[in-house]
């Protein structure tokens, strides 16, 4: 009886230093592991809700730039932004301006997903090569070794999604005037499927790949370059008591943005351009409406540059940069607001980085 009671006391005593240790637990906000599961699920979903906003609200300046990037040189029907803009409204209409985004916003919860993914375990992988290297256990990744744990998760997630960018890239310069509609995204991954084979579909993937690692780069480089000389030197009286507000962030985020998409921009057009190449019914605005000559055919990256620069000079390297540039504020913009507001809705409590 005695022995029952003892234990029955121990029972008791273990029992009430747990309650009180989960207790210091919830007084110093940490949660436990199914919490910390959902809210990073709701951190995704804010993300990805984000994304679609944002790139909804500037799709009509993503499908001009596609347009002006593999529009047919032989038959050029606008030049500037707003003349395309308003072609596109005039030919096609309200709905015109938005075809495409389907696909692109269907890119974002996969691209995401595998973009996390692939990040955490690269990020293992280089610590452990890291760890090896220099000998010291207790080493954490610098923000070169960060740079190159974000630009391989970049490439593997790019490369997971690129056939539905592949046919996003077909779908956006689609017309009425087409021989052959594509009737959506499955429809359109079908077709090419079955008409020029698997390979196809990731036609221009080799400029994507090198594009990613320039524009990653100049991102993290310029937007962290930006942030120290502001805080260090505090020009036009912008940062008080060396912390950045949301707005200035935000302006270095934009500045960054254009500087990586400026240098990287040449393999996008090319990447674009190597996408139409094969497309047996293509777009009148790849084909010119049957006048002229016809649509240029590479047979790889180099040979897809050396022809744009000969017969339309370095300036087609740079079709559609404008557009793309004028989307990149309110992109940024717009995708913050929208993630924090979602965040909010959700009640999430963490973000993703925690």
């Amino acid at each position: 009886m005695a022995s029952e009671d003892v234990k029955t006391s121990e029972d008791a005593v273990s029992t009430i230093v747990n309650l009180a240790e989960e207790a210091k637990l919830a007084r110093e906000g940490v949660k436990a592991p199914s919490f910390a599961i959902l809210s990073i699920c709701k951190s995704l979903v804010a993300g990805g809700v984000a994304g679609g906003v944002s790139r909804t609200a500037v799709a009509p300046l993503e499908r001009l730039k596609i347009l002006l990037q593999v529009q047919n040189p032989h038959s050029i029907k606008y030049n500037g932004t707003i003349q395309g803009l308003k072609y596109v409204w005039q030919t096609e209409g309200f709905r015109g301006l938005f075809k495409g985004n389907g696909t692109n916003c269907a890119r974002i919860v996969p691209n995401s997903a595998v973009k996390f993914f692939s990040y955490e375990q690269a990020s293992k992988g280089i610590l452990y090569l890291y760890r090896q290297q220099t000998g010291d256990e207790d080493a954490e990744l610098t923000p070169v070794l960060r740079l190159g744990a974000g630009a391989c998760a970049g490439i593997i997630a790019m490369s997971a999604t690129y056939p539905m960018d592949m046919v996003r890239g077909r779908l956006t310069v689609q017309t009425e005037k087409s021989p052959y509609q594509y009737r959506g995204m499955f429809h359109a991954l079908a077709t090419v499927l079955r008409e020029e084979g698997p390979r196809a579909l990731y036609k221009g993937w080799l400029p994507s790949v090198i594009g990613v690692i320039p524009y990653v780069g100049l991102n993290f480089s310029v937007y962290e370059s930006l942030k120290d000389w502001l805080v260090q030197d505090k020009p036009f009286g912008l940062v008080r008591d060396n912390e950045l507000s949301v707005t200035i962030r935000l302006a270095c985020g934009a500045v960054a943005g254009t500087v990586g998409q400026t240098v990287a921009y040449p393999l996008d057009v090319i990447r674009r351009r190597m996408q139409m190449v094969g497309w047996k019914d293509a777009s009148s605005v790849v084909t010119g409406d049957g006048r002229g000559k016809a649509p240029m055919q590479y047979n790889g990256m180099i040979d897809a540059f050396r022809k744009t620069v000969r017969h339309e000079g370095v300036g087609a390297l740079y079709k559609g940069l404008v557009p793309n540039s004028v989307k990149v504020v309110p992109s940024i913009a717009i995708a913050f607001v929208t993630y924090e507001v979602v965040k909010d809705i959700l009640g999430v409590e963490m973000r993703i980085s925690d």
